[in-house]
């Protein structure tokens, strides 16, 4: 049975082999066993994933229509470890090629094509830290976290515009929301990588949001001014929010840590 230790040190296994200077092909499996790792993390499915190893089905059925080319690629990235497990191997490093093999098979035997899709999709976008849920009060929060017969967990939601981890220990029932820094950590890297250039200006709060609203489909994060000031519009496709920070967060973060 795969463990969540093992799960979270695969990562290192990809690392190791990233490093060693990988085919272009195979840099794109790596890149994909990677983020199909931080999928299982990010929707808070890690229990889940453990459940399945458990239980492991030797069958998968079919991929649903439509999304032949990630099923293809998911297939192409599980032979590719299968072959690594030829030559001899350390128990160490079989257990975590075992892991992503693992990971792998749970997307597909789960019929996680889609939700994996937009998860990849996201990534690539540089987008915001990826959320499972938004609530407008802590209030709401409290009681989709103690009504959830299976909390989501490790993840992240969102409380109005602030993140919060979701924290549930399956054992003793411990259930908690934990705020954190990943909005004011992302606002201060983007403002690095990607120095704010206002695309549109606005004179309210209010007109903002409502251009926001208004995108068919917005970009998950672009620059906008509102009275002068410098916001993010962030867009999150899973769960269909839309919302402005402030880049005075990073400051308003700094100043009360």
């Amino acid at each position: 049975m795969t463990t969540l230790s093992d799960l979270a040190d695969a990562h290192e296994f990809i690392g190791i082999r990233w490093s060693s200077g990988p085919s272009p092909d195979e840099e794109r499996i790596l890149a994909l066993a990677r983020d199909i790792l931080d999928f299982i993390f990010a929707t808070g499915q890690s229990y889940r994933f453990e459940d399945f190893s458990h239980q492991l089905q030797e069958g998968v059925e079919p991929p649903p229509q439509g999304l032949t080319g990630l099923s293809l690629r998911l297939k192409s990235a599980e032979r590719f470890f299968e072959r690594l497990l030829q030559p001899p191997t350390t128990a160490g490093e079989a257990a975590r090629i075992h892991a992503i093999l693992e990971a792998i098979r749970f997307v597909a035997a789960t019929h996680q094509y889609e939700a994996l899709d937009v998860y990849l999709k996201h990534v690539e976008s540089h987008g915001p830290p990826f959320v499972v849920a938004f609530f407008e009060t802590p209030g709401e929060a409290e009681s989709w976290l103690q009504n959830h017969p299976h909390p989501p967990d490790p993840a992240r939601i969102l409380i109005g515009d602030r993140s919060h981890d979701v924290v549930h220990d399956r054992e003793t029932n411990i259930r908690r929301l934990p705020r954190n820094r990943d909005i004011h950590d992302y606002l201060a890297e983007l403002k690095q990588v990607e120095p704010p250039v206002a695309i549109a200006s606005f004179a309210t709060r209010e007109e903002a949001t409502a251009w926001l609203w208004e995108q068919p489909e917005p970009a998950t994060h672009a620059w906008v001014s509102i009275a002068g000031g410098l916001y993010l519009a962030a867009y999150y496709p899973n769960i269909g929010h839309r919302t402005l920070y402030p880049l005075s967060m990073i400051e308003d973060a700094d100043a009360s840590a």
